[in-house]
């Protein structure tokens, strides 16, 4: 059993309600109006859960794009002077082992393919196979091109219900003809579905591992369950809200992926610290069920809200990269944070002043209900304070060797290897390669005035990196379209800079496009972007920290400490992702580079999980320091009351994420190894190991605030009053 602890005042029924902060008097009326509390939750719950089924299909499946570039606004040109033959325009593939182009059986299917896109509202026009542009020397591969009629999220929509019937135009047999839909909305189709598939896979593994460990962590069925609430809560409103959203701007489908994944995560995390802190409060200090919950609101709810704040922060950075399915994800997870952590401030402590001693129905045979200090963590406390230097080396060593080989990060736009090899888009895409080059897959397109094509023909023919222009296609407007096809396969870095030559030497106003064009914009965008973005994570995270702990020698350890384990676990993916370490024990094909949305966006995730972490750590010894003003409690304190916490939900976080590494295509599997690794490291080499032993090291510099800032910041405290 814990000591009752300092300020708390003795039960019964003349108990004086005691002082607490903002956080704590919002806890006591949710505590004190239940009713009031759950009947506004299940009016938001019923209005915001109407909308929530539908948003799957709201969702779209492009918006992989830098906005307002070159690339996008000759897609935009391409759309409305010709035909919509650009990036996101339709391209199937027929193709037959034996047939040719001349044989009956072929022309069949290629007359039935052209019905059927013709059919499809999205379309806005059909070309034929001609020959030497789309029909092969051999003619036993053929194109078929459909304009897009609509913008890039809908032609992948249109590409979702088209490849089905055109997959059914395949003739069988060794001598049947096959008809394959690829180009960029048959591949971002198949990569969306193939995703989806391997999330939902990955979510029904982890949930029984999720909930074991919850059951181990809080010790009781009951309390095991208040995350679960927290996550549906957050869940079915951000899942009600996406779909509002939706009737405004295009929202990827990723987003409800990713809202699904942090509902979880600070499901976790926020239900063990307030009910951990709660049951001592409760049973350990034995204080009436309001006033448990209003002590505790006052000191972990604080650190959750802090917590939250700086989430929402580090997910508001990554608004900076001008890409529509990056700003969308991102809403998507502020969302369902913004609505977890409502609940968390509110309808949890509701639910705890219900329960009351009943949070621990339902226990494990070994739990000690009140227990709020761990004589484990205090035990590994003392040890890390006499022998601070060894266990920091070590710590530090580590770290650092893993981080080390990020220095040779390379990243790039994914290439068709993200999508699986029976999928359409990639057998087209092997194709197409076969019979027209490795560049045919992804042309350059280049609009310029009509007066100006045969010059910038001319240009571009000669330049080392393009294999063959076609015939410049005339469009209204007084526009033409040069089209290139790179020696390259599109995701070759060659083709990159082949973009940059040639956008250096074409005349002002002309505007190279097509889909590997986007992707190369969208990459340099990201590269453009990504040190904002963590300049702005951490220097936001910093302040934060700072306004919470008053403390700038510790706010700054907290906030570098959450940056080497970053580095460090982007540094394994290096070895795995990019070098191809494991590739066969985790079932996928190394493309030679990290996916380029990773740094930025995988960053942010990190930091924001870690910074929960740091958050319940250093609040719970800043508490201790106001208390005692002694360092070696407020180090030894803290992690003894906040060791237990991080560690279960460390180890809910590392299971769910290995999950992903275990199903689907490329992507999952480098979100879930990177943010599955930078989890493991955080918490057990840098907040139950490395933090503790720089309190130890400062010692009472570690909580100095100079006077000019103690005048300047607010006065926060997490102890209880």
């Amino acid at each position: 059993m814990s000591a009752p602890v300092s300020g708390t005042v003795a039960a019964g029924p003349a108990e004086t309600a005691a002082v607490v902060g903002p956080v704590g008097r919002l806890g006591r009326f949710t505590a004190t109006h239940v009713r009031a509390t759950l009947a506004g939750w299940l009016v938001v719950g019923l209005l915001l859960g109407f909308f929530a089924p539908r948003v799957e299909t709201a969702l779209s499946g492009a918006g992989w794009e830098a906005s307002g570039s070159q690339s996008v606004q000759a897609r935009a040109q391409i759309d409305r002077h010709f035909g919509g033959l650009s990036g996101y325009g339709l391209m199937v593939v027929v193709h037959s082992g034996t047939r040719t182009a001349g044989d009956p059986a072929f022309r069949a299917t290629i007359g039935r393919v052209e019905r059927a896109l013709r059919a499809d509202p999205a379309v806005a026009d059909v070309l034929a196979p001609a020959p030497g542009v789309s029909l092969s020397r051999d003619g036993r591969t053929a194109i078929v091109q459909a304009g897009a009629g609509r913008d890039s999220n809908a032609m992948v929509a249109a590409a979702d219900k088209l490849k089905g019937r055109l997959a059914a135009l395949s003739t069988p047999g060794a001598r049947g003809v096959q008809v394959h839909l690829t180009g960029a909305a048959g591949m971002w189709s198949d990569f969306n579905a193939a995703n989806r598939s391997a999330m939902l896979k990955s979510e029904v593994i982890s949930w029984p591992v999720t909930l074991g460990i919850m059951v181990l962590a809080f010790g009781s069925l009951v309390a095991a369950g208040l995350p679960l609430m927290l996550t549906m809560v957050g869940l079915l409103a951000a899942a009600g809200s996406l779909f509002l959203v939706t009737q405004v701007l295009a929202v990827s489908i990723w987003a409800m992926n990713f809202a699904l994944m942090f509902a979880l995560a600070l499901g976790i995390d926020y239900a063990l610290f307030v009910v951990m802190r709660f049951r001592g409060a409760l049973f350990g200090s034995r204080e009436r069920p309001v006033e448990a919950v209003a002590e505790t609101m006052d000191t972990a709810g604080k650190a959750v809200l802090f917590s939250g704040v700086t989430v929402l922060i580090s997910l508001t950075a990554v608004m900076l990269v001008p890409s529509p399915a990056f700003r969308s994800m991102a809403l998507g997870i502020m969302l369902a944070v913004i609505f977890v952590l409502a609940a968390t401030l509110t309808l949890l402590p509701a639910v705890l002043a219900k329960l009351g001693p009943r949070v621990d129905k339902l226990a494990l045979p070994w739990v000690h209900s009140g227990e709020h200090r761990s004589a484990r963590f205090a035990a590994w406390g003392e040890r890390l304070w006499r022998r601070p230097y060894a266990y920091g080396a070590l710590a530090l060593g580590l770290l650092v060797a893993l981080a080390l080989p990020v220095l040779g990060l390379k990243t790039a736009m994914p290439s068709i290897k993200v999508v699986p090899t029976g999928d359409a888009s990639r057998i087209g895409y092997a194709q197409v390669q076969r019979a027209f080059g490795p560049g045919a897959v992804g042309p350059l397109q280049i609009v310029v005035p009509r007066t100006q094509a045969a010059s910038v023909a001319r240009l571009v023919a000669a330049d080392p990196g393009v294999a063959q222009t076609l015939p410049v296609q005339p469009g209204s407007g007084g526009l033409a379209l040069v089209t290139a096809i790179p020696r390259q396969d599109p995701s070759s870095t060659a083709v990159g800079a082949t973009i940059d030559r040639l956008r250096a030497q074409l005349p002002p106003g002309a505007l190279l496009g097509g889909a590997v064009a986007e992707n190369h914009d969208l990459q340099q965008a990201l590269s453009a972007k990504t040190p904002l973005v963590i300049g702005v994570v951490l220097g936001l995270g910093f302040l934060l920290l700072l306004v919470a702990l008053q403390a700038p020698l510790i706010a700054a350890a907290g906030v570098l400490t959450n940056l080497l384990a970053t580095a460090a676990a982007f540094g394994v993916a290096r070895l795995i992702f990019q070098g191809g370490a494991l590739h066969s024990l985790l079932g996928f094909q190394p493309q030679g580079f990290l996916d380029a949305w990773g740094p930025v966006f995988f960053f942010a995730m990190i930091f924001a999980i870690s910074m929960d972490y740091t958050v319940f750590l250093l609040s719970s010894a800043k508490e201790h320091w106001d208390r005692s003003q002694d360092p070696h409690e407020a180090m030894v304190g803290g992690l003894a009351h906040s060791g237990r916490v991080i560690f279960a939900a460390g180890a809910v976080m590392v299971a769910v994420f290995f999950t992903f590494a275990l199903s689907g295509p490329l992507p999952p599997k480098e979100m879930g190894i990177i943010l599955g690794i930078a989890v493991l490291l955080d918490a057990a080499l840098v907040r139950l190991l490395l933090v503790p032993v720089l309190l130890r090291l400062m010692g009472r510099w570690a909580w100095y605030l100079p006077r000019w800032a103690h005048r300047l910041l607010p006065d926060v405290r997490f102890g209880h009053a």
